[in-house]
């Protein structure tokens, strides 16, 4: 139990996906605009990447594995993680309009969202089993949730800020997300 929620703090916060390891940054920069677009994201994102790593794992240890096609993971990784974001979407779209039309053209880049295949692929490497791969990808996704959630925060107490011509728009974005991997990078070594 222990080993479990050390796997899934150190995922989260010492070893952050957009942070640490800079997957996952086109929703992380475009989706930060507002705190509620980017809660529905970090939702989203958790909803996918917990299951696409239960599923995944599941068809490498099951089918892949045994059969000897593991040179496919990355095809089959990507079709089940764009089959996800598909149900995702018809989810929204029905039941959470206002949140499907705020995430607009971000919500399919899901599916190509390097962060969800990476922590796929991830689990695969490092050989873990599928309970520990849940936990894995939960516990990353939890993280990319949070970062993408106080980076908006952080946006929208900027726009009131008087901010030199220079840094205005991406740039000061950019700087803030670099101040903030930084700021992760201090509980490097915790766990």
């Amino acid at each position: 139990m222990k080993e479990l929620i050390l796997l899934a703090v150190g995922s989260a916060i010492v070893n952050n996906v957009v942070l640490s390891q800079f997957l996952g940054l086109c929703p992380f920069l475009g989706v930060s605009k507002k705190t509620e677009t980017a809660a529905g994201m970090g939702g989203a994102v958790i909803f996918v990447i917990t299951i696409a790593s239960f599923v995944t794992s599941l068809i490498y240890k099951f089918i892949l594995a045994p059969t000897g096609f593991t040179y496919l993971q990355t095809i089959v990784f990507i079709l089940v993680i764009a089959a996800l974001v598909q149900f995702v979407e018809m989810f929204l779209k029905k039941n959470v309009k206002s949140l499907y039309n705020s995430l607009g053209v971000y919500l399919p880049l899901i599916t190509t969202n390097c962060a969800v295949l990476g922590v796929a692929l991830k689990n695969v490497t490092n050989g873990y089993n599928i309970l520990e791969c849940v936990i894995y990808g939960f516990g990353t996704a939890v993280g990319f949730a949070v970062a993408i959630v106080i980076l908006a925060g952080i946006r929208e107490k900027i726009e009131y800020n008087d901010i030199p011509e220079a840094f205005k728009g991406s740039a000061i974005v950019l700087v803030t997300a670099g101040l903030m991997a930084i700021a992760f990078f201090g509980f490097s070594g915790v766990i």
